[in-house]
């Protein structure tokens, strides 16, 4: 069995796309389990990018399976436009992308809600990119939502329109001020949706299922990070789903006796997007270098991401609620010109020292990062693809990763092509 999951560490943007790319090699099916096309996963292949939203990044490689599992949701018209813009550029899509029926449909009233929400949020906004994402997910915890597989009962798909837009125009209209939605407007187009999505959308749980009972190896793909997720994230400002480890389970349909691996996605530094609390936040100077080094703009709405130092309570946090088996480090050769490090050991608010991540929002607030640093090693790692060759302070920075952690690194990106990596242990 092997069955191996790859989640996020710290906020999202660790680089996930690109070690599941490289692993997809040595695997047969790729399975994303939560999220909406809120998340971007870039991936560099002989100096051409792409930028995957739904899609698994494993579609990059011929012949290998990637499914969109029942905890993601879907905006029909950005999932078609993300196939026909891979089509484009010479991908096979048809013969190796399917959509769980059970994966929840974004509505055009999710996304009018999401963004009068976020507005009248004022000063507390939690970031979000406005796609509906979460609106989605609480109409699937209301029982109001709409799924992929009622595209194909209209009759079933009307009625649930109707009873759901009583109550949404009405929120529209007299909460927001903005303008309703008809019942026959939406069916219309997602009648047309539906045509155009019916050759990829099948029983995913039942083909997963099968393929590990065949001795298959599968990927679990998820999308933002740890200190995202719903339950165990900075909350409020969060995303919507479960993008941790165990969301694999209930989001793909598979039972956690599958799963052998977690390999935990950690960027060599820390970076946020949106709103929220960021204890190791540099402000101008380093920041800002190493926004302009890492090109740390959001891959789906190309906002600034902010940037901070390496975040070690984040990281245990991440590696308990994970139950982590190995991490990846990426992008260390963005830490390539700087003179001195800093990572963060324990935070401080009051007069106390803590190593726990808070539960306590305020508290996270009110943090203080407590440093050690780090000699620089201020000569380039770029494309270097063994440890022994790695300057001698940054094979001490993976190491002291390592010791802090506890938990081994099984590989190190160094640069964003495919082959700038340092496997140090396989997956499969």
């Amino acid at each position: 069995m092997s069955g191996v999951v790859i989640v996020g560490a710290q906020w999202g943007d660790e680089g996930k796309g690109k070690i599941v790319d490289v692993l997809t090699q040595k695997a047969d099916v790729v399975a994303r389990y939560q999220g909406g096309h809120n998340a971007g996963h870039t991936v560099v292949i002989n100096h051409e990018k792409f930028v995957l939203h739904l899609i698994p990044s494993g579609i990059l490689h011929k012949n290998k399976l990637c499914v969109i599992g029942n905890g993601v949701v879907i905006e029909p018209s950005a999932l078609i436009e993300e196939i026909n813009g891979l089509k484009e550029r010479g991908v096979d899509v048809g013969k190796n992308l399917i959509i769980s029926k059970n994966a929840h449909l974004i509505m055009p009233y999710h996304i009018a809600i999401d963004n009068a929400h976020e507005e009248m949020r004022g000063s507390r906004k939690i970031g979000t990119t406005g796609r509906g994402i979460g609106p989605t997910y609480v109409d699937k915890m209301a029982r109001t939502g709409i799924r992929v597989v009622d595209l194909y009962y209209p009759k079933v798909l009307k009625e649930k329109l109707d009873a759901n837009l009583w109550e949404i125009n009405f929120l529209l209209k007299n909460r927001y001020k903005t303008k309703g939605f008809t019942t026959n407007g939406i069916l219309k187009k997602y009648m047309g949706y539906a045509e155009k999505l019916s050759r990829y959308v099948a029983d995913t749980d039942i083909i997963i299922n099968a393929m590990i009972a065949k001795q298959r190896k599968v990927l679990f793909e998820g999308a933002q990070g740890t200190l995202l997720d719903v339950d165990h994230g900075t909350y409020p400002f969060v995303t919507s789903s479960s993008a941790v480890a165990g969301g694999a389970c209930t989001g793909l349909g598979v039972g956690p006796t599958k799963i052998s691996k977690v390999l935990g996605v950690v960027k060599a530094y820390t970076t946020r997007v949106g709103g929220g609390p960021f204890p190791t936040e540099i402000m101008g100077g380093v920041g800002e270098e190493l926004r302009q080094r890492g090109g740390e703009y959001g891959a789906t709405t190309g906002r600034p991401r902010r940037c901070g130092w390496l975040d070690f309570v984040g990281l245990r946090h991440a590696l308990r609620v994970n139950g982590l088996t190995g991490i990846a480090i990426t992008k260390l050769d963005i830490l390539d010109a700087l003179g001195t490090i800093k990572v963060c050991v324990a935070y401080k608010y009051g007069n106390s020292i803590h190593k726990d991540f808070p539960k306590e929002f305020s508290l996270l607030e009110e943090a203080m990062p407590v440093y050690e640093e780090i000699e620089g090693w201020k000569e380039s790692t770029v494309g270097i693809k063994k440890f022994e060759k790695l300057p001698r302070n940054a094979r001490k920075y993976i190491k002291q990763i390592e010791d802090t952690l506890d938990v081994k690194v099984d590989m190190v990106s160094t640069g964003q092509r495919r082959d700038e990596l340092i496997m140090l242990r396989e997956q499969f």
